[in-house]
């Protein structure tokens, strides 16, 4: 007989991004426990995920990326938060040995996370696949409580979302350049130059398609570039709308309306899978067939040298030629329905 969780706790630290393709397990646990509470440990920088996802009814916000020692008092912070909540279960995606053991220090009954040196701490361990998409992967994490299939990331759009600045559904491109500045720091590039996104806006609106810039601070080194090209700013297709959503949730809606997205990695691409919208997503070191869907909705735009992808399993930053960066924008140009 099935056990009936009622307080669930969900372990899921990493970006935003990270976040909206773990969503896929939340809605399943909801769908199997529909009386439980879903409790999801996640970093701050990601809070905002509870604005897409209806299912999460609580969040504990752990730095875990935090220096010296005040890493290890977030952690114990953490602990302290769990001990207070009575969870039935705790499940866990990472990799590394040590969630195991921090599993294990909550002193929850019921323990899943992926299998590793440590996972005798476990109640259960799954077998880690990393080559596939990552929303299937960290869906096997509930496959020892439920035979539910993975769903793609749904993001709960507003259907009564009025548009601003007199746009009509289906009729704008959105545009999102930027990556976030934390991966620049360490190197990690995977959007291709200014030429290439002046080029391609220029394309389109002298093709008479409307084009909506998106783009947060993280962006504004980029995109203040792109907006001092007067060919660009003075075309009247258009629409510079950088930092003017006002959340997560509004950029999706946006998404949700447009004709297609345009965009790097990055999160915005998994805000525009969660819209179900058509997509563009360009692609140089990362691995395209783990961050996003098998599906004809979602086209990944690509240089393909023989040696991407190479981030992550190969190296932990770019090479200095990054070629696979050198990618064509007619490419997306050609694809793009008129």
């Amino acid at each position: 007989m099935q056990k009936d969780y009622k307080n669930i706790l969900l372990v899921n630290w990493g970006g935003i991004g990270d976040e909206i393709l773990f969503m896929p397990v939340i809605e399943s646990l909801k769908k199997e426990f529909k009386n439980a509470k879903i409790t999801l440990a996640l970093e701050p920088r990601s809070a905002s995920i509870m604005e897409l996802c209806p299912d999460i009814d609580d969040v504990i916000k752990t730095d875990i990326k935090a220096k010296g020692i005040k890493k290890y008092l977030n952690m114990a912070g953490f602990l302290l938060s769990v001990w207070k909540k009575n969870f039935d279960i705790v499940i866990s995606s990472g990799k590394s040995p040590l969630v195991a053991i921090l599993l294990f220090l909550t002193g929850i009954k019921e323990r899943i996370g992926f299998k590793s040196k440590t996972s005798f701490l476990l109640t259960k361990n799954v077998e880690l696949r990393e080559n596939q998409y990552a929303s299937n992967m960290y869906h096997d994490l509930i496959s020892p409580i439920s035979n539910l299939k993975c769903e793609l990331p749904k993001i709960a759009t507003d259907p009564n979302y009025t548009l601003p600045l007199g746009l009509e559904k289906n009729n704008f491109i959105a545009l999102h350049p930027g990556v976030s500045k934390m991966s620049i720091r360490k190197n990690i590039l995977k959007c291709p130059d200014l030429a290439f996104w002046e080029n391609l806006i220029l394309d389109l609106v002298k093709n008479n398609q409307k084009v909506v810039l998106f783009g947060t601070g993280d962006d504004e080194e980029l995109i203040s570039k792109i907006i001092e090209n007067k060919e660009i700013k003075e075309n009247e297709n258009f629409i510079n709308y950088f930092k003017k959503t006002k959340s997560l949730l509004d950029m999706a809606n946006m998404f949700a309306a447009a004709k297609c997205v345009i965009c790097a990695d990055s999160a915005p691409m998994h805000v525009a899978v969660g819209t179900n919208v058509k997509t563009f997503a360009i692609f140089g070191p990362t691995n395209e067939e783990k961050l996003l869907p098998k599906n004809e909705k979602f086209v990944a735009i690509k240089n393909n040298v023989p040696c991407r992808p190479c981030l992550w399993h190969k190296r932990a930053y770019n090479c200095e030629q990054s070629d696979c960066l050198k990618i064509d924008y007619k490419e997306i140009i050609s694809k793009i329905p008129s």
